[in-house]
């Protein structure tokens, strides 16, 4: 699996170690976790919520779709550290007070203007960002994400790594990154070439839109649970004692819904997104849609000129080149290429 075995990880953050370390020795690892949770009136974008043996991260910046900006992060990774260090924690969690969005993405805005602005902050934003999503995909304590709302870009990130990812009919979710002059990013590398056939192509290249059930027959999402349900799932993943991951997804299980009967939104394209998106270059995959002239081709056709040439191939061979890769080397790939997408024009 992608726990403890991967060999080359993503780098931690020594400062933050070295202090977590510091801190078990001297008031013992029972009480790590408790170092880090008093969060000021001025760090409250995260909340750290603990019941019983769960501990919760609350994304708590609504006004925005919660978009991540580089102290939320500094808010998430020390306490994920902590927890993760606890005997006293059994499973963490990861929601969003916004009946919107999850999370929307990065906080792009804010990057791009430090970038212009030659701000060290615009590169390390990334390199923080991707070493919490590496940490959340090695977690050896069973990590549930509550997908619930949009679900986009840093968002994707911050759920897409976990061993269950619970999607609900509010749950929308997308990697627009090629229209912004952008690629994929946080681990979209590792995840997107690993979904069945080549839909993690059609949805990096296209940044299609999937709903609701949808993000379940994507294998986007491992549960689709009604949103009504969530808080009672919440109630109950923190009253288990147990780290064990099949006593965990039983206790998911028990809140999951029936079937719609909605059709899965792809289904009757997939032969065509398998056929036109399987090969290694934009330009055959624009031959390939233009060959197949249905209207489905056109209309992705026509989707893929309004995105950036280069995104679109450096998205595309960024995906070919890791179905070969672990995911600390995914992670660390990315990193090189955000290096020069921040100088450059993109």
């Amino acid at each position: 699996m992608l726990r403890s075995n991967i060999l080359n990880r993503f780098p931690k953050n020594p400062s933050v170690i070295a202090r977590a370390s510091k801190m078990q020795t001297a008031i013992g690892q029972s009480n790590v976790e408790r170092a880090y949770s008093t969060i000021s009136p001025k760090q409250n974008e995260v909340i750290h919520q603990k019941l019983y043996g769960g501990r919760t991260f609350v994304l708590n910046r609504p006004k925005v779709l919660n978009s991540l900006n580089l102290p939320m992060i500094r808010q998430i990774y020390p306490q994920l550290q902590a927890w993760e260090q606890s005997d006293l924690c059994k499973v963490i969690l990861m929601k969003s007070n916004s009946p919107k969005a999850y999370c929307a993405g990065g906080d792009v805005v804010e990057v791009v203007k430090g970038a212009a602005n030659n701000d060290p902050n615009s590169l390390r934003f990334f390199e923080e960002e991707y070493r919490l999503n590496y940490t959340l995909s090695t977690l050896k304590t069973p990590f549930v994400a509550l997908i619930n709302g949009i679900t986009m870009g840093g968002g994707v990130g911050l759920s897409v790594h976990a061993p269950f990812r619970i999607a609900t009919e509010n749950t929308l979710f997308a990697m627009p990154e090629t229209k912004i002059g952008f690629f994929p990013d946080v681990g979209g590398s590792f995840f997107l070439p690993r979904l069945d056939g080549e839909t993690g192509t059609y949805l990096a290249l296209t940044g299609d839109r999937l709903k609701g059930e949808d993000t379940l027959y994507a294998g986007i999402a491992t549960h689709y649970v009604p949103a009504a349900r969530l808080e009672a799932l919440e109630e109950r993943l923190c009253e288990l004692d147990t780290s064990d991951s099949e006593v965990i997804n039983l206790a998911i299980e028990d809140f999951v819904s029936e079937p719609t009967g909605q059709e899965y939104s792809l289904a009757k394209h997939r032969n065509t997104i398998d056929t036109c998106f399987r090969h290694d270059t934009i330009e055959e995959i624009f031959e390939s849609l233009e060959k197949d002239d249905s209207e489905f081709s056109k209309k992705t056709l026509a989707t893929l000129k309004e995105m950036s040439p280069t995104s679109l191939k450096v998205t595309l061979r960024a995906l070919r080149s890791a179905r070969k890769m672990n995911i600390a080397n995914c992670f660390k790939m990315e990193y090189h290429l955000v290096q020069s997408f921040l100088v450059n024009y993109d």
